[in-house]
């Protein structure tokens, strides 16, 4: 199990018991080859989830989950279609490749069963768009989960930008990622897919440059950047042969504002952090719980976090079904992450050509 798993999963398990709804969420669960799993199958244990089904065709990832976690039996499908037949979830939690994901909006979306994918949405624009709009036409939510959405530093941010006490954006600067997937112990399953150009659509420019897409767009409140550029590289082709793992993206915006993302499977540590230049200060989201603003290269000030946010996407999804909440425009919402795709798309073909893409 890699340190960034073991430290995520602390927090989740120091959680106290009331930041979770008493009503526990009944959740299905539509592949297990994605390492955020466990996060899910440890709040199981703790009772804090209940899973009524696994859609997962891997037998051999079957057995070793069901005897480390405990699970019943009866709790297995070999595939989600099967799965949906004898049970009816409350919302379906998918933990599979990513150019899967459109296969579980084909099932779900026409039965009125919300989903929550991980990050991203689709591997390109085809499957966001049929994603989408599935969605629209049975009125059922497909949601994206990131770790990044549940940062209060982040939250904190977003909140002072939409009390204009923190200026008008000019440069936006996101830096995501980790010394590499096999390099922190990813699980094989996990790595068979996570480094396959057509099941995950690429390497750290989709699995870390979607991070930075996503908050742009969500800071820049649904706007779409006029044009990106992107350079990729593989600086580890022994290790990572089909994909890029170092990603830097260039966002232009209509109002001059800018946007760098920088993803990659090479930093020296994991990061992910965010940087917002406006027209009065520099803020800088350090971490989850740290956010620092600078007037000038001096000391920084450490701005306290005295919003409240979902601690999770459990508690977040439990809000937002009793209807305590909308998704409209927010970091899991369709219309966010539909862009998202867009945008790395577009960084895909930037890259391939060596010039500006216009969206």
């Amino acid at each position: 199990m890699n340190l960034l798993f073991k430290v995520t999963l602390a927090i989740v398990l120091l959680m106290p018991n009331h930041l979770f709804s008493r009503e526990v969420l009944k959740v299905a669960v539509a592949g297990l080859n994605h390492d955020h799993v466990h996060l899910l199958l440890n709040l199981y244990e703790q009772r804090k989830v209940d899973i009524v089904g696994i859609a997962e065709s891997d037998e051999q990832l079957v057995r070793r989950m069901q005897t480390r976690y405990k699970i019943p039996g009866n709790l297995f499908y070999k595939d989600l279609a099967t799965l949906l037949q004898h049970v009816k979830p409350t919302v379906v939690l998918a933990y599979n490749p990513t150019n899967e994901h459109v296969q579980v909006a084909e099932l779900c979306m026409p039965l009125k069963i919300p989903v929550m994918v991980e990050k991203p949405l689709a591997t390109n624009t085809g499957e966001a768009a049929r994603i989408a709009q599935l969605a629209e036409e049975n009125a059922t939510l497909f949601l994206t989960n990131y770790e990044t959405t549940w940062y209060r530093s982040n939250q904190r941010l977003k909140a002072l930008l939409r009390e204009q006490a923190a200026g008008t954006i000019r440069k936006m600067m996101v830096k995501d990622g980790h010394e590499g997937p096999k390099e922190i112990g990813c699980s094989e399953d996990f790595l068979n897919w996570l480094t396959d150009p057509v099941k995950n659509g690429g390497g750290a420019l989709m699995d870390f440059g979607c991070y930075g897409a996503n908050l742009m767009t969500w800071l820049k409140n649904g706007e779409r950047p006029k044009a990106v550029m992107a350079i990729t590289k593989q600086l580890k082709p022994m290790i990572y042969p089909k994909v890029e793992d170092d990603a830097t993206l260039v966002l232009e915006y209509a109002d001059g504002s800018t946007g760098i993302i920088q993803a990659s499977w090479c930093w020296p540590y994991s990061v992910k952090d965010l940087q917002v230049f406006t027209t009065k200060e520099q803020w800088h989201a350090v971490n989850g719980t740290t956010l620092l603003k600078y007037t000038s290269h001096q000391k920084p000030e450490s701005i306290s976090l005295t919003n409240e946010y979902y601690e999770n996407h459990l508690a977040y999804l439990e809000a937002l079904l009793k209807g305590e909440v909308r998704a409209d425009d927010d970091l899991s919402s369709l219309n966010n992450n539909v862009i998202v795709v867009e945008i790395l798309e577009a960084a895909k073909k930037s890259a391939m050509e060596g010039k500006r893409v216009e969206l």
